[in-house]
């Protein structure tokens, strides 16, 4: 019988997400299509591989097992799966058609909508992915300044100009790669000290979990400004999430270009790239940026209506309260609990993540422990809170109900000095991420 949303269930039948998953390996490579998504961050052996169905803030496997979800899809989901407003955009649309043969009349609606509410969108392009709008910002800022660098901070997608400062970086070549260094957040002066008149280009996502310095994102505009790099806010998590004008109307700090997907069409594939009319006029004659699919109408109708919840909603407000129920709890009972030496939740309340002290021993070992233990209550979990409309006070209560009786398990495994007999499948994997060892060099070059 599939598992629902219980306590001390039995640990879910996974029968049919490990035959897939045994297809999958015969005939891909990867198996996955998202890192985040793959079975290198869900335990093998206790967690499901393959989801099925949504609605709300629950999803269920191909097993039948139910979880509230935590993860929101990476992501994209904001408002909640299978939300009817933004369903029913779909439909309608759906009965006209998917992709024309000229423009559609919705691409400068959605221009005109984001226009409306994210700040210093002079002008607005439309694509499909993150990775595809930071490297047309970054092309387009390259050609504007007639600079060739990028200084980066954060995760900006799969291309080469960013993926060759990774671990993952075979196959970029080695020119590509000597032109992106990485600075650390919240340290304005090695950017001071660094930047130069070959710099083109800073990237950065606004915040991750850290906050920024009271200053700290103001201050990185006028020194930008001041050399002639453009700055380009990555607000992929950010935006539409923290506010809805994204950290530009959070932090009241206006960036050259911006660029959005994930939460703004509620899991449709959408991506923006907005800023300064000047620099995206480049578009229109000397730069190329161009994808058959970029006015796919049912992803244009489905961000219209996502937008319009988004704002009329107040969803932004709504996920900071219902979010910091959840990292304020988390963080009482670690206190309460005695484990506060050993995990405590961080980040903004919108997306808060747990996280584990060298005091806990091996971290990805102590993730899988807690991984396997919410699973086992219904609960879809791999370290993030990522909120959405659809969480309930029902599930934030039921949630924190799970961790008072994880944490204390997780307690004695760790004190036992053998938590990695304890667990039920495989340790997860590390992620490729580049978030230390920072680079940053040129004043031309250091």
């Amino acid at each position: 019988m599939a598992n629902k949303i219980e306590l001390n269930n039995n640990y879910p039948n996974i029968t049919e997400s490990d035959k897939l998953y045994e297809r999958a390996l015969k005939v891909q490579k990867p198996v996955t299509q998202t890192l985040a998504k793959g079975p290198g961050q869900f335990t093998k052996g206790v967690a499901p591989k393959y989801l099925v169905k949504g609605k709300g803030s629950h999803v269920w496997d191909v097993d039948g097992n139910e979880f509230i979800d935590l993860n929101s899809a990476i992501g994209p989901i904001s408002l909640g799966y299978a939300y009817p407003a933004v369903d029913e955009a779909i439909r309608q649309q759906l009965n006209d058609g998917i992709t024309f043969s000229l423009m559609h009349p919705l691409e400068v609606e959605l221009s005109e909508l984001v226009q409306q509410v994210v700040p210093n969108a002079e002008a607005v392009k439309i694509s499909k992915t993150g990775a595809d709008v930071c490297s047309a910002a970054i092309r387009v800022a390259r050609a504007f300044t007639g600079r060739d660098k990028v200084f980066c901070c954060g995760y900006h997608g799969w291309h080469d100009w960013y993926i060759g400062i990774t671990s993952r970086n075979s196959g970029v070549p080695e020119a590509i790669q000597d032109l992106t260094y990485t600075f650390e957040y919240n340290d304005i002066e090695s950017v001071k000290a660094a930047l130069d008149e070959t710099v083109a280009a800073l990237i950065l996502e606004p915040f991750i979990f850290e906050a920024p310095k009271p200053g700290y994102l103001q201050e990185l505009s006028e020194v930008c400004k001041a050399n002639g790099t453009l700055l380009i806010f990555d607000e992929m998590w950010t935006g539409f999430r923290v506010a809805v004008g994204g950290a530009q109307e959070y932090f009241n700090v206006k960036a050259d270009l911006a660029v959005f997907s994930k939460a703004c069409a509620n899991g449709m594939p959408i991506a923006l790239l907005t800023g300064r009319a000047d620099v995206m006029e480049l578009f229109n004659s000397e730069v190329f940026s161009y994808t058959t699919f970029g006015g796919e109408a049912l992803s244009l109708a489905a961000c219209i209506a996502t937008i319009n919840e988004l704002r009329d909603k107040k969803v932004p407000q709504y996920l900071d309260e219902h979010g910091a129920l959840l990292k304020d709890g988390y963080n009482s009972l670690a206190i309460e609990l005695g484990v506060d030496k050993y995990t405590r939740c961080i980040g903004f309340n919108c997306r808060s993540m747990v996280t584990f002290t060298p005091d806990a021993g091996n971290g990805l070992e102590v993730k899988t422990f807690m991984q396997q233990e919410m699973i086992k209550r219904g609960i879809l979990w791999a370290g993030f809170h990522n909120m959405c409309y659809s969480h309930t006070t029902e599930d934030i209560d039921y949630i924190l109900t799970a961790y008072r009786d994880v944490l204390p398990l997780l307690k004695a495994a760790i004190e036992s000095g053998n938590i990695k007999d304890q667990l039920k499948g495989e340790v997860l994997e590390a992620v490729f991420r580049k978030v230390s060892n920072y680079n940053i060099k040129p004043k031309s070059i250091a």
